[in-house]
């Protein structure tokens, strides 16, 4: 994309430097040594130097500058090879006027007339028709509107990099606060477990451990207490066993019960996250569902809202949940851009072989439009699932 800009800078830089060059060059090859000779070279030189200090490509400084001292150095040398056609250089002023054009700003929009008002300078001083005079001002003007023009499409080209970068940082950006939330969630998860497991089981090992070694240290002085012993602690080593398949039940239970709030938490994550507006309506009861059907609408969930964020750029999602005995229903739908042709990447791919793999089945429509949308519908049947993690 710079080279692109680059070189449409050095194109324009160069068409000015020819004419101010082959004005110089005829110059001095068909015009005579005298005063008035090296007097219009040092003119011509000025008139091609002076003006870039002030703009030279990839090295700009004030292109309102570059337009007046274009205007009072070449302009009006132009205007003096008029008045003295004697002169061996013949100017014209198409090529100046195309690179004041491409350096268009809403600063330097008093260029537009003024390239056109020059021929009237010499009108009345010439005698021309005022046919020939509008002719030679509009063909001035239609060289600056070229210039604008190219200079409309570099700073179409400018945006657009400007536009890719951003949403590459954008994409960036998703990509992490998804990491993030993954990562919470799973240490979120792992904390809980842990001082579960710490604060009904720790102790009960603790006593496993001193009463083996109690044992040990008895072993050779009364086996009977060791015996007696290690009954006990074989009853407690079965008690334990129960309660942490007791724990872990419990755990896979509350998981499996709990949908609406993990994807209550999924939301008000999500929304704060990326300051996105996001909305969510439930119908009917949640049922007790398998856990690959929990896990199944949490992961289509994500997706879609990363979709909508990194690719339609959406400002609002509304997820709707809609349960009943037989299946559980969700309709996610964003205000984003709609597409022109869907293309199933690797995120869209992996969500509906997980909703196929449970007999369900996926659409994802978009509309443009009033109502702009784009609308991702899954339904999941409740009823022939196996359950994860049942014996």
């Amino acid at each position: 994309m710079k080279k692109i800009l680059s070189f449409m800078d050095w194109g324009i830089f160069a068409l000015r430097s020819y004419h101010y060059l082959l004005l110089l060059s005829q110059l001095l090859t068909e015009g005579g040594p005298s005063n008035s000779t090296w007097l219009n070279v040092i003119w011509l030189m000025a008139a091609f130097i002076i003006p870039l200090i002030f703009w030279f490509p990839q090295w700009r400084r004030n292109k309102a500058w570059f337009c007046i001292m274009e205007l009072l150095l070449g302009g009006s040398y132009y205007v003096n090879t008029v008045f003295h056609p004697d002169l061996a250089s013949k100017a014209e002023y198409l090529l100046p006027s195309l690179t004041m054009g491409y350096l268009w700003t809403r600063h330097t929009i008093w260029v537009i007339p003024v390239v056109a008002l020059i021929p009237i300078t010499f009108q009345s001083h010439l005698r021309l028709p005022w046919e020939q005079t509008l002719g030679i001002g509009t063909d001035n003007l239609l060289f600056c509107f070229i210039g604008i023009w190219a200079s409309s499409v570099a700073n179409a080209y400018y945006q657009k990099n400007e536009l890719v970068a951003e949403v590459e940082q954008q994409n960036k950006l998703l990509t992490h606060y998804a990491a993030e939330i993954e990562k919470m969630t799973l240490l979120k998860e792992r904390n809980r477990m842990s001082k579960e497991l710490h604060d009904t089981l720790g102790h009960s090992f603790i006593s496993l451990i001193m009463s083996l070694d109690a044992s040990i240290a008895l072993l050779d002085h009364n086996t009977a207490e060791v015996k007696d012993r290690l009954l006990r602690l074989r009853a407690l080593a079965e008690s334990n066993l129960n309660e942490m398949r007791s724990i872990v039940h419990e755990i896979s239970d509350e998981e499996e019960l709990n949908l609406i709030q993990q994807v209550k938490s999924l939301v008000v994550i999500f929304s704060e996250h990326t300051g996105t507006d996001v909305t969510l309506r439930l119908i009917g009861t949640e049922p007790t569902m398998p856990f690959e059907v929990r896990q199944t609408i949490l992961r289509a969930t994500q997706e879609s809202f990363t979709n909508a964020l990194k690719h339609g750029k959406a400002s609002q999602l509304h997820l709707e949940l809609r349960f009943s005995e037989s299946n559980v229903q969700f309709f996610i739908r964003n205000n984003g851009k709609p597409f022109d042709k869907l293309e199933y990447g690797f995120g869209l791919t992996t969500m509906k072989q997980r909703v196929e793999k449970l007999g369900g089945n996926m659409s994802v429509s978009s509309e443009a439009g009033t109502a702009t949308f784009t609308e991702v519908r899954c339904e999941i049947p409740l009823k022939g699932v196996v359950m994860h993690g049942k014996d």
